[in-house]
């Protein structure tokens, strides 16, 4: 691995802790308008202190964040299908390298659909996006294990991790599942989870913190941060999971500690 990759790593997954928060808003790109991000720019300015990185796309990046902000851009680089599309996820690339670059992406991510239809097509487009990206330095993150039929257990989750991560990634990311140590033990490349649909505070904290103690590096979570009811005291308290090792109780207690207290200030 070459400086250049090292340093825009050491960008997003912070060597004080070896961990990185990632805020996920590319939801867009497949699903328009989603809930929460209705006004993009609006919903994420004032989590963007909390974020190691943000993720999103290049449209989105361009029409809602200050350029002046200080922030590791993860870049969305796969798409080609909508929500509406029964072959959702049949990704090639839409973005080109020289437009990440412009962005000063600090790392590109793409997604694969490992035992779909559409597996052969996705893999090869995501081998040609590490080529790219690595001729300029680039890492690359590689999203698995997304779709509609995709089995979520851990034989499953380590299986696609790994092709990801001999295909080329530098970071994986994937689903938390029971086992999750597995995945982790097998993919020679750090993994972080991503956040899933919405489900309560609590069980978000829960996930996060298990998702740690079995070797995660971090959480790219979205939905379970901007549709909290309170996403700025929701993403202060995931980041005392990841950065801080405090247990699921007291991360929630945090959270409901700094919900009142925003409130009170309202």
């Amino acid at each position: 691995m070459d400086w250049g990759i090292k340093n825009r790593i050491s960008r997003i997954i912070k060597p004080a802790s070896g961990r990185a928060v990632m805020l996920a808003v590319d939801h867009g790109y497949f699903m328009g308008p989603t809930t929460g991000l209705e006004q993009l720019g609006d919903a994420v300015s004032p989590l963007l202190p909390y974020a190691d990185t943000l993720m999103l796309t290049r449209g989105a990046l361009r029409y809602f964040i200050d350029p002046a902000v200080d922030i590791p851009i993860t870049l969305r680089v796969s798409g080609g299908t909508s929500i509406l599309n029964p072959q959702l996820l049949h990704e090639g690339n839409i973005c080109s390298i020289e437009d990440a670059i412009r962005l000063n992406a600090s790392c590109v991510a793409f997604s694969i659909l490992v035992g779909a239809e559409y597996e052969r097509d996705t893999i090869l487009e995501f081998t040609r996006v590490v080529d790219q990206a690595r001729s300029f330095g680039i890492p690359s993150l590689c999203v698995t294990a997304v779709g509609r039929d995709m089995v979520r257990d851990a034989r499953y989750m380590a299986l696609a991790s790994r092709m990801g991560a001999e295909l080329g990634a530098d970071i994986i990311k994937t689903y938390f599942v029971e086992g999750f140590e597995k995945v982790v033990e097998t993919c020679p490349v750090p993994v972080v989870i991503a956040g899933g649909k919405k489900i309560p505070e609590r069980d978000a904290l829960k996930m996060a913190h298990d998702a740690i103690a079995a070797g995660a590096v971090g959480v790219d979570m979205g939905r379970n941060i901007f549709q909290a009811e309170n996403p700025v005291a929701m993403i202060q308290a995931v980041r005392a999971v990841v950065h801080d090792n405090v247990s699921a109780d007291d991360a929630f207690n945090h959270y409901e500690s700094l919900k009142a207290e925003i409130a009170a200030h309202a």
